[in-house]
C-alpha cells in the first residue's frame, strides 16, 4: 500500500495535480477534502462539518450554516505528487465561485450521494465543468447509508449527465456493513477494519469473485468500445491487461469520453486512498492540458506550462481583509519570485509581489517562488481583481477571465446610523472586489444603495459578512428579482432620420430597421441579441453598419415596460442613407439607439421574471401540503418520485415566490423538509403582455 510522502517545494510539473471537488449540497465534498488532508498527513485530526472543525470551511458563517460558501484552496502531498485542491460550494447561489475555480483547474472529483445519485446542483456543476473541458473522476460517497446503491447512482450518472460511467470498483458489504471495495483494474480486495485509517489488500472474497469477474468484463467491454488501442488488444486476447486498462482509463478521462467511477464512505475514511491513487493515475498534470491561450495586441498567443517561459498567471480569487489583500493565482507559465514586479495586463498597471504563500485554507506558508502549474496566494498587488492577468512586464498577455453571471436578486441596504454610511459603502466596495457576482449601485429614482447577487442566501451571507467583519448594523430591504423584457411581436420597415445642425459639422443618419423576436437556436447569443444587415449597393458603409449595431445594443439597456434590460431581439438593417459631409459613426450610433427604442415602443412586449427548478424532499405524509403550497406560489410540478422513504417533488417556480420558502417549508413539515434550487432562465410574468402602439 502507498503512503504519503513530503516533496520538495519545486516539484516536476508531471507530479502536480490541480483539482477541485464538485458536488451538490450535502453530498460530502468538504468531508472528502478533509479526509484527503488527513490521509496525506497534512492534518493530524479528522475535521468534521457537524462539529465545525473543518480546515476548508473556516469562515464563521460556513461553520454556523454547515455548508461551503467560499472556495477554499489547500495543498498536500501524496506518493511523490503535489495536489493543489479547491473545495467548491455546492449551493446554487454560489455557482460563480465554482465558475472561477473551474477556470483554473486541470481536473476534478465529482462527488455523488449513493442514495440520491445525481442531484440538481450536481448536474449544474457537471455542465459547468463540461464548458471548461475539465476532466473528472466520480466518487459515489456515503455507501454506508441506509438505501445506498452504487448501481442506481451510476445509472443516474449515465442518464442525467449523458456520459459513459466506467465503474472501476465493486463494494464489499452494503449500508452499515460496507467495509471495503474490490479494485476491478487489479482484481484485488481493499478492506478497512473498524477504526483503521489504512486498507488491507488481499484476495477478492469468495462470494464476490463471480460478480467481480462479470463487472471487470463489463468494464473491459466499455473501454474497448471507446479506446482504439484497447479494442485492438481486446480483439486479440478477449481481455485487457491491467496496464492497458489503466492507460485507456487515463486517456478516456482526459479526453472526457468516459468518467471513472469509484466509491466509498468519506465519513468513515473508506475509499479515500484509492481515490487519491486514481487522481494521480488518471487526472492530468499541467503538462497534459493544452497550452493556455491569451490575447496580445489582438492576436491569439499560446503559453506552454514552462517554468523557464515568460511569467503569466490568472487571478481567480481575492480576499480583501482588513490587514491586506490576498490575491489567489494559478500560474500558467514562467516563475515568480517574491519582491518581483508584475504587470496587471487588464489595467496596464504594475504591481509588486511582496510575499508568495502556499495556501492551507485560512493558513499560509511562505515560499520563495511559484512556478508554472502552481496555485498560490500573493500579497502585494493592490488593485488586481478576480479575472485579472498578472504577467511579466516585458511579455504582456491577457488571459480569458472567468465569466461572471448576471445578478438575479437585489436588496436595498443602508446603515442603521447615518454616521456609518461611508463605512458601509467602503464595506460594499470591498465585498464586490472579492466577489464579482455581487453588484453595488445607487437607484437613480429612490437614491437607495442596492446590492444585487445570485440569490437570497447569497445576499444574506453578504449582509452578515458586513455585520461580522466590519461591525456595522445594516438594514436590508425585501429582496427584488431582476426582470427582463422581450418581444412577442416586432415591427418592419421602421424609418428613423437623425438630423442635427447646431453650427459647424452637422449630424445626419437615415436608417430603416426590422425588429423581430429572436428564436432559440438562432445563433450564439440566441437568448439575447442578434444583428444583421441586408443593405445593398453600399447605401450604408460597413463602419456605419457597425455603429448602428452599437447603438441598438445601447438601446437594449432599458426597455419600454419598466426600464428593464431587453433580451431576445433580432434587428435587421434593411436600408439607409448618408450625407457626404454630415454622416459619421456617432450619428449612425445615435440613429440606431433611437430607432430601436421607437421600434420597441411600437412592438408587443412582455415582462420576463427569473424562474428556478425546485427539488423538495419531504416525508410522504407532507406531500399534499407541499404541492398545494407550490401551486399557490405559481409553481408547475414536473415530477414526483419516492427515494429512501421520502417523496421528492420537482417543480418550476418563479424566483420571486421563493423568498421565505425555507421557513414556510420547515413549518409545514415539522422541520423535516428540505429543498434545493437550480436557475433555469426566464419566463413571462403573469398578465404582463403589452400591445404596441404601432
Amino acid at each position: 500500500m502507498r503512503t504519503h510522502q513530503h516533496i520538495s517545494p519545486v516539484t516536476a510539473l508531471t507530479a502536480v495535480r490541480n483539482l477541485g471537488i464538485l458536488a451538490h449540497v450535502d453530498a460530502g465534498k468538504t468531508t472528502v477534502t478533509e479526509r484527503i488532508l488527513y490521509t496525506t498527513g497534512t492534518t493530524h485530526k479528522r475535521g468534521e462539518v457537524h462539529d465545525g472543525t473543518t480546515i476548508t470551511d473556516f469562515d464563521s458563517q460556513e461553520r454556523d450554516r454547515g455548508i461551503t460558501i467560499f472556495a477554499a484552496a489547500v495543498s498536500c502531498a501524496w506518493d511523490g505528487h503535489r495536489i493543489n485542491l479547491i473545495d467548491t460550494p455546492g449551493h446554487v447561489d454560489f455557482a460563480d465561485e465554482v465558475e472561477r475555480a473551474l477556470r483554473v483547474l486541470d481536473g476534478a472529483i465529482a462527488v455523488f450521494d449513493a442514495v440520491a445519485g445525481v442531484e440538481p446542483q450536481s448536474e449544474s456543476v457537471w455542465h459547468q465543468a463540461d464548458r471548461h473541458s475539465v476532466p473528472r473522476i466520480a466518487f459515489v460517497n456515503k455507501l454506508d447509508r441506509a438505501g445506498a446503491d452504487l448501481d442506481t447512482a451510476v445509472a443516474s450518472i449515465r442518464d442525467r449527465l449523458h456520459t459513459v460511467p466506467l465503474v472501476a470498483q465493486l463494494p464489499i458489504g452494503a449500508e452499515d456493513a460496507f467495509r471495503g471495495v474490490v479494485d476491478l483494474v487489479r482484481m484485488r480486495a481493499l478492506v478497512w477494519a473498524d477504526g483503521a485509517d489504512a486498507y488491507e489488500e488481499g484476495e477478492v472474497p469468495e462470494g464476490l469473485r463471480e460478480e467481480a469477474a462479470r463487472r471487470r468484463r463489463l468494464l473491459e467491454e466499455a473501454v474497448a468500445e471507446l479506446h482504439p488501442a484497447a479494442l485492438e488488444e481486446f480483439c486479440v486476447r478477449s481481455e485487457l491487461s491491467a496496464q492497458t486498462l489503466t492507460g485507456a482509463l487515463r486517456d478516456l478521462t482526459r479526453t472526457g469520453e468516459g468518467v471513472v467511477v469509484l466509491c466509498g464512505s468519506a465519513y468513515r475514511n473508506r475509499g479515500v486512498e484509492p481515490l487519491l491513487e486514481a487522481v494521480v493515475a488518471y487526472l492530468p498534470s499541467p503538462l497534459d492540458v493544452p497550452p493556455v491561450r491569451g490575447l496580445l495586441d489582438g492576436a491569439v498567443r499560446e503559453r506552454a506550462a514552462d517554468p523557464q517561459g515568460p511569467f503569466a498567471a490568472l487571478a481567480f480569487k481575492v480576499n480583501a481583509t482588513a490587514t491586506g489583500r490576498l490575491t489567489y493565482l494559478r500560474v500558467y507559465s514562467g516563475t515568480i519570485r517574491k519582491g518581483e514586479t508584475v504587470l496587471d495586463a487588464t489595467t496596464r498597471r504594475t504591481e509588486r509581489v511582496g510575499r508568495i504563500l502556499r495556501v492551507q485554507a485560512d493558513r499560509h506558508v511562505d515560499v520563495e517562488a511559484a512556478v508554472a502549474g502552481d496555485i498560490v496566494a500573493v500579497i502585494g498587488p493592490k488593485a488586481a481583481r478576480p479575472g485579472a492577468t498578472l504577467c511579466a512586464p516585458g511579455a504582456p498577455l491577457v488571459l480569458e477571465p472567468p465569466t461572471v453571471a448576471e445578478p438575479v436578486v437585489s436588496v436595498a441596504v443602508e446603515a442603521r446610523r447615518s454616521t456609518d454610511t461611508e463605512r458601509l459603502m467602503a464595506a460594499l466596495v470591498r465585498l464586490a472586489e472579492e466577489d464579482p457576482s455581487l453588484v453595488v449601485r445607487t437607484d437613480p429614482e429612490t437614491g437607495q444603495t442596492v446590492l444585487s447577487g445570485m440569490g437570497e442566501l447569497h445576499l444574506e451571507v453578504a449582509a452578515e459578512k458586513i455585520r461580522r467583519d466590519h461591525g456595522l448594523d445594516v438594514l436590508v430591504g425585501r429582496p427584488q428579482v431582476a426582470h427582463r423584457e422581450t418581444l412577442v411581436r416586432g415591427v418592419s420597415g421602421l424609418v428613423y432620420r437623425h438630423v442635427k445642425q447646431d453650427g459647424g459639422a452637422g449630424q445626419f443618419a437615415h436608417v430603416v430597421i426590422d425588429v423581430e423576436p429572436l428564436a432559440a437556436g438562432d445563433g450564439e447569443d440566441a437568448a439575447e441579441f442578434a444583428f444583421g444587415s441586408s443593405v445593398v449597393g453600399g447605401r450604408v458603409p460597413q463602419e456605419y453598419v457597425r455603429a448602428v449595431e452599437a447603438g441598438c445594443r445601447d438601446a437594449l439597456a432599458e426597455g419600454p415596460l419598466g426600464g428593464h434590460p431587453v433580451t431576445g431581439v433580432r434587428v435587421t438593417l434593411t436600408d439607409g442613407a448618408t450625407h457626404p459631409k454630415d454622416s459619421s459613426e456617432m450619428a449612425f450610433r445615435t440613429a440606431g439607439r433611437f430607432a430601436l427604442r421607437e421600434a420597441l415602443r411600437a412592438s408587443a412586449m412582455v415582462l420576463l421574471e427569473p424562474v428556478v427548478e425546485v427539488t423538495v424532499t419531504v416525508p410522504g405524509d407532507a406531500v399534499g401540503g407541499v404541492l398545494g403550497d407550490l401551486a399557490a406560489r405559481r409553481g408547475r410540478v414536473s415530477g414526483s418520485t419516492t427515494r429512501g422513504g421520502a417523496a421528492v417533488v420537482t417543480a418550476t417556480v418563479p424566483l420571486a415566490e421563493l423568498f421565505g420558502y425555507a421557513t414556510r417549508l420547515r413549518s409545514r413539515t415539522q422541520g423535516r423538509g428540505t429543498f434545493t434550487t437550480r436557475a433555469t432562465g426566464y419566463a413571462p410574468a403573469p398578465a404582463a403582455t403589452v400591445s404596441g402602439t404601432g
